[in-house]
């Protein structure tokens, strides 16, 4: 099989990955994300950064797969990226209490040596249950890395795993960061074309 590098340096969807049971790496991307003329639609944001993210890395490599990945969160028409703060993560979920929001996964993949590319965007919509001021509080307290998730809490650890009544499309997708079933899908279509 040809080598598989992930244009990321994220811990989260490197662990995710290795569900798949493949060998790769990862190379982190030195891509600037906030740029002029950046895109304001999240399917279009996501799917450039990936692809910046996923060229970055490939025009280091002759030979392998190289899959860049970006993801955004989306609520009232609007970007949601890490908060900077944890007054603006406290701000963010409570906004989010009782809500639905969106979390958009950008994947671009380059089969270097043969010259082929995929791209997919990945969206799952969330729907939040209401959460007390105390409970975001009690849930910024415990995670001192607030920001890992584009939405400001992370799904998978903490209190914040109480704060999700429904999830409607890709569950890897927003648990995980990466929607490993679109990219098993990518890697079949590869290899078939």
């Amino acid at each position: 099989m040809k080598e598989i590098i992930l244009a990321t340096g994220s811990p989260h969807r490197k662990k995710a990955f290795e569900c798949l049971d493949i060998d790769f790496v990862t190379e982190s991307s030195d891509v600037e994300e906030y740029f002029d003329g950046r895109p304001d639609d999240p399917n279009a944001l996501v799917s450039h950064l990936a692809e910046l993210k996923a060229m970055s890395i490939a025009k280091n490599h002759k030979q392998g797969i190289i899959i860049g990945f970006d993801s955004v969160g989306w609520f009232e028409d609007r970007v949601l990226e890490k908060p900077k703060s944890r007054e603006e993560a406290f701000g963010r979920l409570k906004s989010l209490s009782g809500r639905e929001h969106q979390f958009y996964t950008g994947i671009y993949m380059i089969d270097v040596g043969a010259g082929k590319v995929l791209s997919e965007v990945v969206k799952t919509d969330i729907m939040m249950r209401e959460v007390s001021e105390e409970e975001i509080d009690k849930y910024l307290d415990q995670d001192p890395n607030y920001n890992t998730y584009a939405l400001g809490y992370d799904p998978l650890g903490h209190y914040s795993c109480t704060f999700v009544e429904r999830i409607e499309g890709s569950y890897n997708n927003f648990l995980r960061g990466i929607p490993l079933e679109k990219i098993v899908q990518m890697f079949w279509k590869l290899k078939q074309e």
